[in-house]
């Protein structure tokens, strides 16, 4: 059975794409071919003549499969702000996303969707992370990014996944402030809390060992998860 996954966070630059590309390290260490799309990215960098977002570059080199830059990020735009705005009068499609997403599920046994920011933010001007999740009609998983504010956020995050329909198949804790004081009781209320699994435990990290931290991770079987959830 093929399976795919939407990755969100609780903010921003709270560690989704390393995560992402550490699950897809871990499933590959099982015999699984994985890959990571992330269809919508803002503050990308020209290379060999089109924009190109630095985090749909590492999906693209650690894909079990030889991907073209596209096929991973069909919409990248070049001003470091919310995509909504960056777009400007460039149309965001739910239609090309979906088609791009079938595509690398009929090719591989897993594709991890990863989107931009957090739960609710836009996309385009139209659609957001909760609504693109809902259109492809994905279970969730949820990078929790540890720092001040994290409970709230994680709270918040989990209860508005669940409103949205969706299932939520576990969500991973980051270290992204490696002297954060109270990482530890933070982390244990956090478990106490959320009342799905919890995937792994990411350590801070400056620059990316992805198979050290795949290491970190205890995945389930996704092969037998259905991944056409109901609203």
């Amino acid at each position: 059975m093929k399976s795919a996954f939407f990755i969100t966070g609780t903010d921003t630059n709270v560690g989704k794409t390393w995560t992402t590309i550490a699950l897809m390290r871990c499933l590959q260490m099982q015999g699984l071919s994985a890959v990571g799309m992330k269809p919508v990215a803002a503050g990308c960098e020209w290379h060999d003549g089109m924009l190109k977002n630095s985090d749909a570059l590492l999906m693209q080199q650690y894909a079990s499969v030889p991907l073209e830059y596209r096929e991973i990020n069909p919409y990248a735009f070049e001003a470091a702000i919310s995509p909504h705005l960056a777009c400007g009068d460039v149309e965001v499609s739910m239609d090309v996303i979906a088609d791009g997403f079938v595509r690398l599920q009929q090719r591989v046994d897993v594709v991890l969707v990863e989107g931009a920011g957090g739960w609710y933010s836009p996309l385009s001007g139209v659609f957001d992370n909760a609504g693109l999740a809902q259109a492809l009609c994905l279970p969730v998983i949820l990078v929790v990014g540890i720092r001040l504010g994290c409970i709230n956020h994680a709270r918040l995050t989990m209860s508005a996944i669940r409103r949205s329909g969706l299932s939520c198949a576990g969500w991973v804790a980051v270290q992204i402030d490696q002297a954060m004081p109270g990482f530890d009781g933070n982390l244990t209320y956090l478990r106490e809390l959320i009342d799905t699994p919890l995937l792994g435990v990411l350590p801070f990290s400056a620059a990316g060992d992805f198979d050290v931290l795949a290491s970190k991770l205890s995945l389930p079987n996704w092969q037998k998860v259905d991944v056409n959830q109901k609203k």
